[in-house]
């Protein structure tokens, strides 16, 4: 089992950052690789999976956070700010109530509980997702306020803090996890409030083979980080996954990394493939 984390929040909705606390039995300090150079090689591309040689994306300084983007008429609305009503929690297997917490208008990871995942199904569509890491910081790399936006609770935008802090270049804040590094890195400071708008086209499968791979947009804060790329295959850490056959439909899931990072205001639009069929 592993370790709680708590979490304590300062101010309200409008103050940018918060302060993370933890318990006696907390571990502190949790380090982790900056990369690595014993994995295999990324098909198509010239680096390995998490290649530590890989060139890290550029900083750019994103619009300055701001309220909670309203969602539009025709979204579906998972979080709200209120309650988990429409989640339940995924923990080695096994289904249950959700374990995280929410207050102040937020929901936040509470380590060990399991993922956060929908009781209804998604696929093809656009995504609107506002987190928070921790401030101040605790860890290093991949430990510092890890979580991740799992598309059909299979394919990874990754989220962590990114900001000032060396980590593999395809596993920092808006990689396609363990594939492809953001173009930019457009992170903000830890504690403030960042968004992920992702245009999302689900993978096809017939008779149990991919016929289509998925592709993802994704703004990170406001900047492009992803323009229709194609995804390799299913989230996994240092190899590389292949596609295995799913419904059209799956899941959407938040990621326990047992690592404290808040949520606020996510939604979605469902869409066809944009390929119009």
């Amino acid at each position: 089992m592993r370790k709680l984390i708590v979490l304590i929040g300062i101010g309200t909705l409008a103050t940018a950052g918060y302060v993370a606390a933890q318990s006696k039995q907390s571990k502190k300090g949790r380090t982790s690789p900056v990369g690595y150079s014993d994995t295999p090689m990324l098909p198509g591309q010239k680096w390995k999976v998490h290649d530590i040689e890989r060139p890290r994306p550029p900083v750019v300084t994103p619009a300055p956070a701001g309220a909670p983007l309203p969602a539009p008429s025709d979204a579906i609305v998972l979080f709200d700010g209120k309650d988990l009503s429409k989640w339940q929690s995924s923990n080695k297997g096994k289904v249950g109530a959700p374990g995280w917490k929410v207050e102040n208008g937020y929901v936040e990871v509470v380590g060990g509980s399991g993922d956060l995942v929908t009781r209804d199904k998604f696929g093809s569509g656009q995504y609107h997702i506002e987190w928070a890491s921790p401030n101040p910081p605790d860890g290093t790399s991949q430990w510092r306020g890890n979580s991740g936006v799992l598309l059909m609770s299979r394919y990874e935008i990754q989220v962590l803090d990114s900001y000032n802090t060396p980590t593999y270049a395809d596993g920092q804040a808006g990689a396609i996890y363990g594939q492809w590094p953001p173009h930019v890195n457009a992170s903000r400071k830890p504690g403030e409030w960042q968004t992920f708008d992702i245009a999302f086209e689900a993978p096809r499968f017939e008779a149990g083979k991919l016929t289509k791979p998925g592709y993802a947009t994704v703004f990170h804060n406001g900047v492009l980080v992803h323009h229709h790329q194609e995804i390799i295959g299913q989230m996994a850490h240092r190899i590389v996954r292949a596609y295995e056959s799913h419904d059209a439909e799956e899941p959407f899931s938040l990621q326990d990394h047992d690592t404290p990072v808040r949520y606020r205001n996510i939604w979605m639009r469902r869409g066809r493939n944009y390929d119009g069929k």
